[in-house]
């Protein structure tokens, strides 16, 4: 009894297929449409104000030869310059570029300073001043430029490179080297080619000193100069 019941399940089936059409067609795979490579090589060209600032701490000191070599006079001198930057560059993909830079300044500029002097290595007096002159910057640098980006249009990036930057008044170069250069920075893309970005960028951060003998002793005058550079501008991809 049991084995006429199933051949009927099976008989009421077949026919339901037959019923149905007849024969069961057959499953095609998926068809796996691989997602299109993004080409985001290419050269590109950069225009940006800029704001730069140079700024040199000295501090000279006497060595008796009697005792510790101690605090004459200390002084520092800060400029900032308004300028423009001009880039190139190479996007080899989304992650990686190379890029050069270069600065000038423009018009004239705002000159801080102050002076202290010393007693028994205690300060006793200071003045300061200010006052516009005519100093000029002219700065340039080649970087590796790594980026991460973390939308399809904001990017944020490093640059690491080197670079020389000379500083000038009117009696010549009183700044002029050559130093590692390194610099952060953020990028928005508006268009398909156009992208405004704003960063920092450390240009200079060296010292120096100078020994001199005289009826007192060894006066040594040294100093140190930094001079970083904040940028605002547009970049055009070809």
């Amino acid at each position: 009894m049991k084995k006429f019941s199933g051949s009927i399940v099976v008989g009421l089936l077949l026919s339901s297929f037959a019923l149905a059409g007849g024969d069961i067609a057959p499953v095609e795979p998926a068809v796996v449409v691989p997602a299109p490579v993004v080409d985001d090589s290419g050269f590109y060209l950069g225009v940006a104000y800029a704001f730069a600032n140079w700024n040199r701490d000295s501090v000279l000191t006497l060595d008796n030869g009697v005792d510790a070599p101690f605090t004459v006079a200390s002084a520092t001198d800060e400029v900032d310059y308004n300028a423009i930057m001009a880039q190139a560059g190479y996007k080899f993909n989304q992650y990686i570029a190379l890029e050069g830079r270069y600065w000038w300044s423009l018009g004239d500029n705002d000159h801080d300073w102050s002076e202290t002097e010393y007693v028994d290595g205690l300060p006793v007096g200071t003045i300061s001043g200010s006052f516009n002159d005519g100093d000029d910057l002219r700065a340039w640098g080649i970087y590796l430029k790594p980026m991460y980006p973390v939308t399809e249009q904001f990017d944020i990036y490093a640059l690491l490179g080197y670079g020389n930057v000379e500083l000038s008044d009117d009696g010549g170069d009183f700044v002029d080297e050559s130093d590692f250069q390194w610099g952060i920075g953020a990028s928005y893309e508006f268009t398909e080619n156009l992208s405004i970005f704003v960063d920092y960028v450390r240009l200079l951060d060296e010292g120096g000193s100078i020994t001199t003998v005289g009826e007192l002793g060894e006066l040594t005058d040294s100093w140190d100069d930094t001079v970083y550079t904040v940028n605002v501008g547009l970049t055009y991809k070809f």
